[in-house]
């Protein structure tokens, strides 16, 4: 049961490409801080391997606003392996895709008061990244980091990041 609760998961009414490039619209209309920091995909890897994988793309971001008072705290700072945020949108077998990212509000509240508040606000921000207007037209996916040049493959810079 508690993977259900520390981990989101919802299909996405648009495909893989298009529910990534408008994620990442959201998160550099949010404002808080948050920039983009990565995009990778995973199965590349596997691919390039030899495997046969569905596609997978991890959207990284960070906002300095609530990584900045964990990354200052030696108690927490451990926490700091959990940015930048991750949201993975992905296709399964069944052909639709599918958008996954961490309980974040959840999670906070696991660290103490401090932390579940920041969290809490990563939460809030995060069901925004997710909110999706089906009138307006797709975006272009950014496929590497602003300012990094990093593309979809395993690579991916800071340049954005936390």
């Amino acid at each position: 049961m508690a993977p259900s609760l520390m981990f989101q998961e919802r299909v996405s009414p648009f495909g893989v490409e298009e529910t990534a490039a408008r994620i990442q619209q959201n998160i550099q209309n949010t404002g808080n801080g948050w920039s983009l920091s990565g995009l990778r995909n995973p199965a590349k890897a596997v691919q390039q391997d030899g495997g046969n994988t569905l596609p997978v793309l991890m959207i990284e971001a960070c906002s300095t606003k609530y990584s900045g008072p964990i990354l200052k705290d030696d108690s927490v700072r451990f926490l700091s392996i959990l940015m930048p945020c991750k949201i993975s949108v992905y296709k399964k077998n069944d052909g639709k895709t599918y958008i996954g990212n961490m309980n974040a509000g959840l999670m906070g509240k696991m660290f103490g008061p401090m932390v579940g508040e920041i969290m809490g606000h990563v939460a809030a921000d995060q069901a925004k990244f997710l909110k999706f207007d089906p009138s307006k037209p797709a975006p272009a996916m950014i496929k590497g980091t602003p300012g990094g040049g990093a593309s979809g493959g395993a690579g991916g810079g800071a340049a954005g990041g936390c």
